[in-house]
């Protein structure tokens, strides 16, 4: 599905099935660098039992066009522009890593647009490696190589997939590589740059999931803690041989994680 947010011409998948804006909707919102193919395996699900589905590619990810958007409460509004543009007043909202902090923002800056808030590798703070950041910046190859190897769980390691003779890390690695440049240096800078996540879940007013993995490097359990403690109605539920690419390397259990999330 194409659409128009803010000037700019957006892709979103929809799950096989089109859109229907009478329906309960479900925004997913991938995180630093990626698109919207990082939730192939749980946007099928929904679509095809009773939701609509957006999963979006953010401006100049994937599909999409316009110019990268620079810092995380730009990105939540961008997602309240988004349901809208879809023809929806509210919609449940699903992001991963810069995806969660930006919904985040979403649910505390535009609350009336928020039903449902579900936070994939997400923490209190989310700073990144220097090392990390100027690869990125300098649109070195080590910066893909880095988050590959830390944002995978042991398993993935090894092989892992559902997809028999897919390898994980180097399917993520070359999604990172279809990036523009600067793109992932832009997405890393701004999760680095955000401090106000503490301040946004205390103004939350929806039910919310803080999905995390047992082996997430990037965003540990322990450093989300202090989120879900924030949050006014949060549960937390914890993946045990997932890291922080918890949508591939378990599919199947972040899957039942949000449907019974989201359908009760």
């Amino acid at each position: 599905m194409r659409f128009t947010v803010g000037g700019d011409e957006i892709f979103a998948a929809t799950g096989g099935k089109p859109f229907d804006p009478n329906l309960p909707a479900v925004v997913f919102v991938h995180g630093a660098g990626f698109d919207h193919s990082v939730w192939q395996q749980q946007t099928r699900y929904f679509a095809h039992h009773g939701f609509s589905v957006l999963a979006v590619d953010l401006p100049a990810h994937g599909l999409s066009g316009g110019e990268p958007i620079t810092d995380v409460p730009a990105l939540g509004d961008w997602v309240a522009k988004a349901i809208q543009a879809a023809g929806v007043k509210s919609a449940r909202l699903v992001g991963h890593s810069m995806g969660a902090l930006s919904v985040l923002e979403t649910a505390a800056r535009h609350p009336e647009k928020v039903d449902k808030l579900a936070l994939l590798g997400v923490a209190a703070k989310m700073p990144v490696h220097l090392e990390l950041l100027d690869a990125a910046s300098a649109n070195d190859h080590k910066a893909i190589e880095l988050i590959a190897g830390w944002g995978h769980g042991a398993r993935a390691h090894r092989g892992g997939n559902i997809a028999s003779g897919i390898w994980l890390i180097q399917a993520g690695s070359r999604l990172l590589e279809r990036a523009r440049p600067g793109l992932l240096a832009n997405d890393l800078a701004a999760s680095d740059a955000y401090k106000d996540a503490m301040s946004a879940a205390e103004k939350v007013q929806c039910r919310t999931l803080c999905l995390l993995g047992a082996q997430d490097k990037m965003t540990p359990v322990k450093s989300a803690q202090p989120l879900v403690d924030a949050l006014p109605d949060a549960v937390r539920e914890i993946l045990p041989h997932a890291g922080h690419m918890m949508m591939v390397e378990a599919p199947g259990a972040t899957l039942d994680a949000l449907v019974n999330f989201m359908s009760n």
